[in-house]
């Protein structure tokens, strides 16, 4: 039987808020959000009652005082990296688990220090001296047990080789982070990861299924995730400065394009290309404008010259649309840094024993088209969340990740099922829907309509279903937006959706 892989695993407690607030614990009473709920909170809110996944109310209702600041992962991850760089210089072959969250093997480490625990408080010196005193090290059989070990009370824990069944028996069954598996467990009465590894794998396998399998085999100490080394990093950013500043678009791209050709070729000998940039620009006043990028494939020179360009249009018509500021005058681009955010094995990437697919002949035909016409003449559509046809479409510009504002999978009452019209009216064009005396239908406040519809559009209607009730945020002061839906097919077997709004009719889209 193999050993099993010893592991250690760095922890910083708060990391997000740490990023946040820029500097080391204690903080004051604060708390990140996203999308209503909180996601982290300080050790000085917690005394409070504050807790990550209450709303946002509830939280300030416990702490009328607490601080609210939205959570922005990128943020975590830009400030982990020098962490993961100073822990490599002591130990090579870190592995990012997620911000504030480090793993690598114990093995080489320990050697070097004569013990897993002496490895353990060395690089936790190392991290104070640097301003962490805050971290906790965990040191066991697998990564798993290992972060659990990290976010004890102490410092550092070392759980003994084959002991990690036993150390990790009396951990609630929460810690195995599935709220479906263990909210059942516990109305079964099972409550601790020991009660839980009682049970018998096959009458976990055959309740639980696989996943379940898993969740008991990590409750027994049984991990059997691989770990993989971090690589260090290349040295693959590059920046230019200027004697003067430079305020026309075109002479910054003309100026940018040796730059981009040293990222290129730090990327070749790297043996790795770019699927995301960052592109920073600073101006004649010092302030610093940076926008990340993303690529279908990966970038090449020409790609990352038109990215500056891009982003020089687009800061321009910014600063166009702003008030005017002698202070603040926009004079023009002092340097510009490229900065390659994530990369992937260039052989991913070559093309096929006989030339380039389909879709890279197609990406190319693209990007030349959005080169002359602008970063927003071409785009792709992707399906977000929301009730209304307008909101659950979202148009992103060719090379970018569509990113829909709204989840598509939450709930949405109200929202229009599948399928979806072929054709959406952005906006919402007006609309004839009239009975057959020629008079136009209306709606009561039961949903009630006055007369069947006869015409739509100048056109006889063939068949209709409906209306189904609208209203959204009803608590703002206007009483939000709120219509009735039908679905009209006339006599040229077109199908509509149409809603009435106050006294018209409008029609959202049109199926095909």
């Amino acid at each position: 039987m193999n050993a099993p892989l010893r592991v250690l695993v760095l922890w910083f407690p708060d990391w997000p808020l740490r990023a946040a607030l820029g500097g080391p614990p204690p903080h004051p009473p604060t708390a990140l959000v996203q999308a209503g709920t909180i996601v982290a909170c300080t050790a000085s809110a917690r005394e409070h009652g504050v807790r990550t996944g209450q709303r946002r109310r509830i939280a300030q209702g416990h702490l009328a005082s607490l601080r609210v600041l939205p959570h922005d992962p990128a943020r975590d991850e830009r400030a982990f990296l020098p962490v993961l760089q100073l822990i490599e210089k002591h130990a090579p072959g870190v592995t990012l688990l997620r911000p504030g969250l480090a793993i690598l093997r114990a093995r080489g480490i320990s050697r070097y220090h004569g013990g897993e625990a002496e490895a353990a408080a060395a690089l936790a010196a190392v991290l104070a001296e640097a301003g962490l005193p805050e971290v906790r090290i965990g040191v066991a059989d697998g990564p798993f047990t290992a972060e659990i070990a990290a976010r004890g009370r102490d410092a550092c824990t070392v759980v003994p080789p084959g002991r990690s069944q036993e150390f990790l028996a009396p951990y609630p069954v929460q810690v195995l982070r599935d709220e479906q598996i263990t909210g059942l467990l516990v109305r079964l009465g099972v409550r601790t990861l020991g009660e839980f590894t009682a049970l018998a794998p096959l009458d976990v396998r055959d309740r639980f299924g696989e996943h379940g399998a898993r969740l008991h085999a990590l409750a027994a100490g049984a991990d059997s995730r691989p770990l993989i080394p971090r690589p260090p990093d290349p040295e693959l950013v590059r920046n230019i400065e200027f004697e003067s500043p430079l305020g026309g678009t075109d002479q910054v791209a003309f100026a940018v394009r040796q730059t981009a050709d040293a990222v290129l070729l730090a990327l070749g000998d790297a043996s790795v290309v770019c699927t995301e940039v960052r592109i920073d620009m600073t101006d004649d006043n010092g302030a610093v404008f940076s926008r990340t990028w993303l690529h279908p494939t990966c970038f090449d020179a020409s790609d990352l010259v038109d990215r500056v360009r891009w982003q020089l249009e687009a800061l321009a018509g910014e600063s166009a649309k702003e008030p005017v500021d002698e202070a603040r005058a926009f004079g023009g681009i002092m340097a510009v840094r490229i900065v390659p955010v994530a990369v992937d094995d260039a052989a991913h990437h070559q093309p096929g024993l006989f030339g380039s697919g389909t879709d890279e002949r197609l990406h190319h035909a693209v990007s030349r088209v959005q080169t002359m016409l602008g970063h927003q003449g071409v785009v792709t559509a992707a399906l977000a969340g929301g009730r209304w046809l307008a909101d659950r479409q979202v148009l992103t510009p060719w090379g970018e990740r569509p990113v829909p504002p709204r989840d598509p999978r939450s709930p949405w009452p109200g929202s229009l099922p599948d399928p979806l019209p072929a054709e959406v009216f952005l906006p919402p064009r007006p609309i004839g829907v009239l009975a057959a005396d020629g008079t136009t239908i209306s709606i009561d406040e039961r949903g009630t309509l006055s007369q069947e519809p006869a015409r739509i559009d100048g056109v006889d209607v063939q068949g209709w279903a409906g209306p189904w009730p609208v209203h959204e945020r009803r608590w703002t002061p206007g009483g939000g937006r709120r219509g009735h839906r039908l679905q009209i097919v006339d006599d040229h077997d077109r199908a509509w959706l149409v809603f009435r709004a106050g006294e018209r009719w409008w029609v959202e889209g049109r199926y095909r």
